[in-house]
């Protein structure tokens, strides 16, 4: 997606929402928003701000020392020379959208709260009738840790310049998490590729059983894998078994792996992407057991998880039959109740999904009631995990599909397990 297509789809969220500008800002990498809206660019060394106004163009504010780093952009671009001056233009720049008035003019002052009171001062005579609304990635009290990046102080300098700041988290949502068609196909692509490659690793660990298979031996297997479909190799990916897999990001290293046995349970999470710049992620997680009769305990979880994950996707499908829009909270307590009234509440102790993208936990709402109170909505666009897990101490359990938001409900993006997998060993 361009920097272009990014403003229009802002623009177009601010006019229909009460919001007068987004103010991005960023330093060394404080934000990561500002890279994934604008692109990564290298060897910035000072503060940078980019304002999209609700209408009109967007401004770059950048430090003179890196004026050509953003050329390629081409935004209309205002260098300052020290944070004086920084300030200064920075006040002149919000101060766009003051009501619709252009403030042409302001007053310079000694700090930042002398340009805030001449600003305020120069919106009352221009009879401006509420304070204009700025954007920025900050959530109140910190609630959504992954959209609350810029820090206390740069927050208190923009309030100062008499405005009022609201969280950005629906606006970037809107404006850089939906997905066009390429960005589907590639997550296509990679969700068709983890359902093969799942599959696979089981069969290797049923081929491998007697000569001493490792949960570090699969892990390499799969990301080896990867490397020969062409897909990336970030972290991971997960191979847990029996106790291992109650931790639900357990990372199999040579040094804490154990040796796969018949009669073993097998937790497998994996993700991988298409090596582009906008390709988009896929994630899965399988389990398995060694074996051909599984053990009545591992039968009931296993089906409690399953049922909690299709409770969570016949949500969505019905509140878009009958025109009702979820936020991810409401999404985590349908499923979080489910596993509650089987009598399995306590072990199920992080949030239902989180939002796929570029990264594979990337930057939409995510199903959580749990550890935030995620209120953004579940929109057309965009994409999220369901992956219910329980966790008892002699082993866990956890199913994750991928789902693709449509304007017509949900589509569901990888293949969905419907039993334990036998491994034949």
């Amino acid at each position: 997606m361009s920097i272009q297509e990014v403003i229009e789809q802002a623009q177009e969220y601010m006019q229909g929402n009460e919001v007068d500008g987004w103010l991005l800002y960023d330093y060394r990498g404080l934000n990561p928003i500002f890279a994934d809206t604008v692109g990564h660019v290298g060897h910035v060394t000072r503060p940078v701000w980019l304002w999209i106004p609700a209408s009109g163009d967007p401004i770059l504010l950048l430090s003179f020392v890196d004026q050509s780093r953003f050329d390629h952009m081409d935004l209309d671009t205002t260098l300052f020379i020290n944070r004086q001056d920084m300030i200064e233009k920075l006040g002149e720049i919000v101060g766009l959208s003051s009501g619709g008035a252009v403030l042409e003019s302001v007053p310079g002052g000694d700090s930042s709260a002398d340009l805030g009171d001449a600003i305020a001062e120069l919106r009352r005579e221009l009879g401006t009738r509420r304070t204009p609304k700025v954007a920025m990635e900050y959530t109140p009290e910190g609630a959504l840790p992954r959209v609350s990046n810029v820090d206390g102080g740069t927050l208190e300098l923009v309030n100062n310049l008499g405005v009022e700041i609201v969280p950005s988290a629906d606006l970037l949502q809107y404006a850089t998490q939906r997905w066009n068609e390429e960005q589907l196909e590639s997550h296509l692509y990679a969700a068709e590729k983890l359902s093969v490659i799942v599959l696979e690793a089981f069969r290797y660990i049923g081929d491998s059983i007697d000569s001493g298979v490792t949960e570090y031996d699969v892990k390499e297997f799969i990301n080896n894998r990867f490397l020969e479909e062409g897909m990336i190799v970030t972290d991971g990916p997960a191979v847990a078994v029996n106790e291992h897999a109650s931790d639900p990001h357990f990372d199999p290293m040579p040094e804490n792996s154990v040796e796969i046995k018949r009669g073993d349970w097998v937790l497998i999470d994996l993700w991988t992407r298409l090596p582009g710049e906008d390709d988009m992620f896929g994630d899965i997680t399988w389990t398995a057991y060694v074996g051909s009769d599984v053990p009545a305990k591992h039968r009931e979880v296993f089906d409690i998880v399953l049922g909690s994950r299709d409770a969570a996707l016949a949500e969505i499908q019905k509140a878009f039959d009958e025109g009702r829009v979820l936020e991810g909270w409401q999404l985590d307590k349908v499923a979080r109740d489910y596993i509650e009234e089987a009598g399995y509440g306590e072990y199920f102790n992080h949030r239902l999904g989180h939002s796929l993208g570029r990264e594979v936990h990337s930057n939409a709402v995510n199903l959580d009631s749990w550890e935030t109170h995620d209120t953004r909505q579940l929109i057309p666009g965009v994409a999220v995990t369901i992956e219910p897990g329980i966790y008892i101490p002699e082993f866990g359990v956890r199913s994750e599909i991928d789902v693709f938001i449509t304007e017509d409900g949900p589509q569901v993006t990888t293949q969905m397990q419907r039993d334990v997998v036998l491994i034949e060993a």
